[in-house]
């Protein structure tokens, strides 16, 4: 059976590897749709994914569907759709919402209203002093307390020059803990 995969995209700089996972999930037998917030957008060209024929959403289609009662409403829909989400990269802003419950977009409303037995998975992704925040390790651990699973950061020298941990793992490590852990 086709596995469906949700790729959420937030604004970290890492997201410009975004095109080169839908690649491998895809050689992977992956269907794929993605959500990008608008932040990710600056590094991410959505038309260049589309054209790729990967359905691409972003908060300005959140409620273009719903017009009255009873209308489809997109954040229920795409978590109904998907079987699994893959958060990559997750920034530090992203993170900080979700781990409090907030829903200001398409994609944290997504994630508030996910089926929480089906698996997400999450790749934290920024500057190495957003990163090593002790409110980071905080909120790492409460999306973990759910059942959420950490792909965890690297270490490198990052786009800013910074030199330390908190570079998303590599799209090869991502692609094979997802299907790994689907395999179990």
């Amino acid at each position: 059976m086709e596995k469906k995969i949700l790729l959420c995209c937030t604004g970290s700089v890492a997201t410009i590897k975004a095109e080169e996972l839908i690649e491998k999930f895809e050689n992977q037998g992956f269907n794929i749709k993605v959500v990008l917030t608008n932040a990710a957008k600056h590094f991410c060209n959505a038309e260049v994914i589309q054209a790729k024929k990967v359905d691409v959403y972003t908060d300005e289609n959140e409620w273009e569907m719903w017009k009255d009662r009873g209308d489809p409403v997109l954040h229920i829909d795409l978590g109904k759709w998907a079987d699994i989400l893959v958060i990559a990269p997750l920034d530090a802003n992203t993170l900080a919402k979700i781990s409090q419950g907030l829903c200001d977009n398409l994609l944290t409303c997504i994630i508030r209203a996910w089926d929480t037995s089906k698996p997400l998975f999450f790749c934290p992704a920024m500057n190495t002093r957003m990163y090593l925040h002790p409110l980071t390790a905080s909120q790492i651990l409460q999306l973990e307390s759910w059942g959420y699973k950490q792909i965890p950061c690297i270490s490198k020298t990052l786009m800013c020059g910074d030199t330390g941990i908190g570079a998303m793992a590599p799209v090869d490590v991502i692609v094979n803990d997802v299907v790994v852990s689907l395999s179990n």
